[in-house]
């Protein structure tokens, strides 16, 4: 029998799609069951949205991208998520949450969700449940989803392994930051779009364009025989949208066709099942007395200098081999 409020999220009700994410983002160990019924329940009704990493650079403009890119997208009859990540603070652990505000042409539409997410602290620009808000919003009917990187660092490739198609966004101007950009964040760019191309940015924007378009020509392909084409769009102006959703849809429709769509979600979900396994492991040991003790011992003598890291945790992995069921 479904529950109420898995068929409230399957019925559409945003509501109840804003309350299922909260629940599967929550820590509490008596909600993280609810949340694996419900996401059991849900999940024959995911896996057919067209999901999209969009990341780049702080002041890039992510979010008005995306309030731009959007509404066009919507033009398609199509209905829209977006689950923006926001970073969470070091000291509190609580996060802005600011995406919303610059999103205003989206959040009114009774076709989009918007959800902001603090990371929670998870490396890669991305919050650990973010797959399973992705597999949420599926359910609740909504056949594009876009999901906002934290987008303060250059390591941000998790979003890959959790969506079709990852989007690089950059500036006009970016000699500098296209030597600051990782090399992994480009090899795993579908496409490259330099945003701002408007003004007196406009001709800037093109000979950037060029910049990155040499950059990846210097790089093994992310796929065998297609380069990574660099586009420029105005988010303000609302020019090069239609070019950027008619390369990503084109896109998409390739990798659907040619099965390799397919194969990439299933090795996803088997790279999402190694991170839960190791996430589980290590929050069930920390909830043993016997671990916690030698852990703080462990951290002391590393802090002194009197045992090396690598030791440290060998020993620790050692603690949890030798006594499976005291810890």
């Amino acid at each position: 029998m479904t529950s109420p409020l898995a068929r409230s999220v399957l019925d559409g009700d945003r509501k109840a799609l804003a309350k299922a994410i909260t629940l599967v983002e929550s820590t509490r160990d008596d909600h993280n069951v609810t949340a694996e019924a419900l996401l059991e329940e849900v999940l024959p009704a995911t896996g057919r949205a067209v999901r999209i990493g969009v990341t780049g650079s702080p002041g890039v403009g992510k979010s008005t991208f995306i309030d731009a890119f959007g509404s066009l997208v919507l033009g398609d009859d199509r209905r829209l998520a977006v689950l923006a990540v926001d970073p969470s603070s070091a000291i509190g652990g609580g996060s802005i949450l600011g995406d919303k505000t610059r999103m205003a042409s989206l959040v009114s539409n009774p076709d989009v969700f918007v959800r902001p997410s603090p990371s929670g602290g998870s490396p890669g620009g991305i919050g650990r449940r973010t797959r399973d808000a992705i597999l949420l919003c599926e359910a609740a009917g909504y056949d594009t989803i876009l999901v906002e990187t934290v987008g303060v660092g250059q390591s941000e490739t998790t979003v890959a392994t959790v969506t079709d198609l990852f989007l690089l966004l950059v500036a006009p101007g970016g000699g500098d930051d296209l030597q600051g950009i990782k090399r992994g964040v480009m090899e795993l760019a579908d496409v490259v779009v330099v945003n701002k191309a408007d003004g007196a940015l406009a001709d800037l924007a093109d000979r950037t364009a060029a910049d990155y378009a040499l950059a990846l020509h210097l790089i093994r392909p992310k796929r065998a025989g297609r380069r990574t084409p660099v586009l420029t769009c105005s988010s303000t102006e609302g020019r090069g949208l239609d070019e950027v959703w008619t390369c990503l849809s084109e896109l998409h429709s390739e990798l659907t066709g040619s099965g390799e769509l397919a194969a990439l979600r299933r090795s996803q979900a088997v790279t999402q099942l190694e991170r839960e396994v190791r996430a589980a492991l290590y929050a069930r040991a920390a909830d043993n007395e016997l671990f916690r003790k030698r852990r703080g011992e462990l951290e002391r003598s590393v802090a002194d200098h009197e045992v090396s890291v690598s030791a440290a945790a060998r020993q620790l992995i050692d603690l949890l081999w030798a006594n499976p069921t005291d810890c």
